[in-house]
């Protein structure tokens, strides 16, 4: 098959039916069945892409060498805009026998348009060899409205209304408030009609997601990640991080001379506050944002995370690129699936499946109790969160997700020696050899972990008080990124102490620029936003973590009322279901 031949969205549908591995990008038809378990960057990112046009989610996390070297995948070109599907891991089907059906279907007639914007069909394909950063910018047949170009929204729509009495109403985005009567209510019904609450909010707060208004606002976003490109901010500022080597050195020269004198608990807590600050460069290394070499960076980031630290960046990189590319999807995001303990969406009610950790989160009485109360046991969670990593550090290392092929086979025995470095000094040297008694050694652990807790805190004060609707395939990248996620004000006196987690959208639109520069961007990305209507959603620290206690006593709220739901069936022998 030549690699300029014009593929039909039939032809790449038959390819996904076989099975197949097909990334749409630059108008390129990519084949990457053989690359999925060579990643660098985990088979899981590549198939949440499958069947989408994922130029921006590619241009945005690679190189341009590495954008050069994907002209090797190529097995065909398409014509005009493509519209999604639904990648298979995400519930997508791909069947042979109902292709022809499928396929002609109003997502065919209606949003697929070959014709570009001079009226005769574009079939060219971008020279990724020549120009990795290639787009090629057509406008589509716009459909009649948003309904039209996410069908799955209005049937889900209509179904969910038409099982809710409309005594129900809405108290805010997050809340749903019962009537007294609980006999009306499954808790799916009550599920699907919360979830449902917070799609339509979405649609109506944010740009249409019909294919011509999203496919401007992609236009803008790669017209913006051009001006980023040339004002010159992917380059690192090394002298930033010669200031930050210095106060990473200040903290640990303190800890040892507070142990040289036997102070030991005030040791643990400077200890803490190198390990605060020092993995802000491991995040920087996991994004090849200091060299932008994917060796160079990622030995960085296995020294600081995996030596320094304890914790693995191979781990931290798996979890985080599928955070990246499907943020807040409480079915796909393995940094919002935390029940029993947490709940930061109502889908969790209903128990799911996810895909990253391939297994079910199960809700059980357990997640009935803890996440009425989760708004108070945030903080005090978030003190002993660190140790939660080792175990999912562990876990990866041991386990046949961490990388044995490819050009990151080297990583995981790299991080297998520096991981039994690091607990051969904190563990032997220090907790047993340094410290003599067993209570001080205790404490010496609490204090030293605890004193990270603002680093996990800053890590979910992002995203947690954030929507985690899913709008549809048709959702543009940029817009995705900027509803489901929020930056933090601050002076730029006060940048050390957030480490670049306080520019969070900004960096999730551009995850590659280095950290001292995501502040200059930050400019760029505010008058993006204010260009295509789409909120950028910016707090103080203090109000953004009222935000989040916010989220979770609503989602708390709502597991309560279901709760007394519960009882008053179990007390009266009612169904559930609507009289």
């Amino acid at each position: 098959m030549g690699r300029s031949k014009i593929l039909t969205r039939d032809q790449i549908y038959n390819l996904i039916a076989d099975g197949q591995t097909i990334v749409i990008s630059q108008q390129r038809v990519l084949r990457l069945d053989s690359w999925l378990e060579k990643h660098p960057g985990g088979k899981l990112t590549i198939m949440h892409m499958v069947g989408r046009d994922a130029t921006d989610e590619i241009n945005a996390y690679h190189s341009t060498k590495t954008l050069k070297a994907m002209a090797a995948f190529q097995i065909g070109c398409i014509e005009g805009i493509w519209v999604n599907f639904t990648p298979p891991i995400r519930g997508g089907t791909f069947d042979r026998e109902g292709e022809n059906k499928s396929l002609k279907l109003v997502v065919e007639e209606t949003l697929y348009d070959p014709i570009g914007t001079d009226g005769e069909a574009d079939t060219s394909c971008c020279d990724l060899k020549k120009d990795p950063q290639c787009t090629r910018s057509r406008s589509p047949n716009p459909p009649k409205d948003a309904s039209a170009s996410n069908p799955a929204l209005t049937e889900k729509s209509s179904a969910t209304m038409l099982a809710i009495p409309p005594t129900i109403h809405a108290a805010s985005p997050a809340s749903v408030i019962l009537p007294l009567n609980p006999t009306l209510y499954t808790r799916s019904v009550y599920t699907d009609y919360v979830v449902q609450h917070e799609i339509d909010r979405d649609l109506k707060v944010y740009p249409s997601i019909d294919i011509a208004t999203q496919r401007e606002i992609t236009l803008r976003y790669q017209e913006l990640h051009r001006q980023v490109r040339e004002g010159g901010h992917y380059k690192c500022r090394y002298i930033e991080y010669a200031k930050e080597c210095a106060r990473y050195s200040m903290f640990f020269a303190l800890f040892l001379v507070a142990l040289r004198q036997q102070w030991y608990l005030t040791s643990a807590a400077f200890l803490g506050l190198f390990w605060h600050q020092i993995m802000f460069t491991a995040h920087d290394a996991g994004h090849m944002g200091i060299t932008h070499n994917f060796k160079f960076d990622t030995l960085i980031g296995i020294f600081v995370a995996d030596f320094c630290c304890g914790l693995s960046i191979g781990w931290w990189k798996s979890s985080h690129n599928v955070h990246h590319l499907i943020t807040n999807h409480p079915e796909h995001d393995p940094d919002i699936q935390n029940v029993p303990l947490f709940a930061t969406s109502p889908s969790f009610f209903k128990s799911i499946h996810s895909s990253y950790y391939n297994f079910q989160f199960l809700w059980d009485r357990f997640a009935d109790l803890a996440v009425q109360f989760q708004q108070y046991t945030y903080y005090p969670i978030m003190c002993i969160a660190r140790f939660n990593l080792y175990l999912l550090s562990w876990l990866f290392l041991l386990s046949n997700k961490a990388p044995r092929l490819g050009a990151a086979s080297w990583t995981r025995p790299t991080e297998l020696l520096f991981m039994a470095g690091y607990w051969y000094i904190f563990g032997y040297c220090l907790l047993w050899k340094t410290i003599p008694t067993w209570s001080l050694r205790v404490a010496f652990v609490l204090i030293s972990h605890m004193i990270t807790m603002p680093l996990h805190v800053q890590i979910t004060l992002s995203h947690w008080a954030m929507s985690t609707a899913d709008l549809g395939e048709t959702e543009s990248f940029a817009q995705k990124q900027l509803r489901t996620t929020m930056d933090v004000e601050c002076p730029a006196w006060l940048d050390f102490i957030h480490g670049g987690l306080q520019f969070q959208a900004v960096h999730h639109l551009f995850p590659r620029v280095p950290r001292h520069n995501l502040r200059r961007v930050q400019t760029l990305v505010r008058e993006f936003c204010k260009d295509v209507g789409i909120e950028y959603k910016i707090l103080g620290f203090a109000d953004g973590n009222k935000e989040v206690l916010g989220r979770l006593g609503e989602v708390g709220k709502q597991v309560e009322l279901l709760v007394q739901c519960q009882k008053y069936m179990a007390e009266t022998g009612e169904s559930g279901l609507a009289h």
